[in-house]
């Protein structure tokens, strides 16, 4: 019997997203803990997780941040820093009667969210604000005007909640949505009530928007998409999410650990992208791994390009005075 050559192994190929990982953002939450540590010492407390993201706050924790999920946890007169996810004025103010000095990390795109939320109220407009209630950047911006203020989690919330069609009203949205999913809330919304003012420009993020456009693009041509972030990263599970509603396999991989070999199983093509809250060493982890599944071959596909960063408070900023450092 003849000698027949052995098949040719199927190429395996990476489609890495581009953008992925941090945003402008998560990077200026970060730098303002790692300032702080630097500048004032351990240890240094952080109201809730300063960014969604497990292995950032192991990180910061070891290098002698404290996170708290109340600002009632930090000790009086001492620093606080909050988080990127925004927080609301009754935090600013039981901050302010126990004396911490509050340095405020809040991403300045959910800041332009509180603005609007404040302005819509003082025109005395219903705010219908589309996003998930347990989420930590609802909570803040719903805390700007609770008693005028419904959250909107679906559609079948758009058309059922109890205000009338003639009601003045306001738009508002989570800035980590899913852009299909709020097109389908928003529309709701804009047929129940002719009076919703709507901001001029969208509340949802660049970097959610192109991370989701990115993977969008890898979806239609891999076999499976695997989304690096954590659990409670709401910009990272809409990304799998978006991944999925475009027809691939699509998971949420919190670091390579949690990759499972099975999932590779007849796949040729593995779609890569990063949460904007997931640092790129967790996504080079990832390539290490799959890489040692035969995926070797990895090919950057570009969606957007990115130039957008935000400033330091001006307290980092400056140089130290003369025993700043001192707590």
């Amino acid at each position: 019997m003849p000698n027949c050559p052995a098949p040719n192994p199927p190429v395996r190929t990476v489609l890495l997203a581009e953008p992925r990982g941090f945003c402008a953002g998560v990077r200026r939450a970060i730098a303002i803990v790692e300032q702080a540590l630097e500048r004032y010492g351990p240890p240094v407390y952080v109201r809730k997780e300063i960014v969604h993201n497990h292995h950032v706050v192991a990180d910061l924790r070891s290098r002698g941040a404290v996170f708290v999920d109340s600002e009632d946890e930090v000790p009086e007169g001492a620093l606080c820093i909050f988080s990127a996810h925004g927080v609301a004025p009754a935090v600013r103010d039981n901050a302010a009667r126990r004396s911490l000095d509050v340095i405020d990390a809040t991403c300045p795109l959910v800041a332009k969210v509180h603005q609007e939320a404040r302005r819509f109220a003082r025109d005395g407009r219903t705010l219908l604000l589309v996003g998930h209630s347990s989420h930590e950047e609802v909570e803040g911006t719903y805390g700007e005007a609770p008693d005028r203020t419904v959250i909107v989690e679906t559609v079948q919330d758009a058309r059922s909640i109890e205000i009338d069609a003639a009601t003045p009203t306001a738009l508002l949205t989570q800035t980590t949505l899913s852009l299909d999913e709020t097109r389908e809330i928003t529309d709701a919304l804009r047929d129940r009530f002719p009076y919703l003012a709507i901001p001029p420009t969208s509340d949802i993020c660049y970097a959610s928007e192109n991370r989701q456009q990115a993977v969008k693009a890898i979806a239609r041509r891999a076999d499976l998409v695997l989304v690096v972030g954590s659990a409670n990263s709401s910009n990272s599970i809409r990304m799998v999410e978006v991944a999925q509603a475009a027809g691939a396999r699509a998971h949420l991989v919190p670091d390579a650990d949690h990759l499972t070999a099975a999932w590779l199983d007849g796949v040729t093509t593995v779609g890569v992208s990063a949460g904007a809250s997931a640092p790129e060493n967790l996504v080079d982890d990832l390539l290490a791994v799959l890489a040692g599944h035969g995926f070797a071959d990895i090919r950057v596909e570009r969606a957007a390009t990115e130039n957008v960063e935000f400033t330091l408070p001006a307290r980092l900023n400056a140089p130290a005075a003369e025993g700043e450092g001192a707590r």
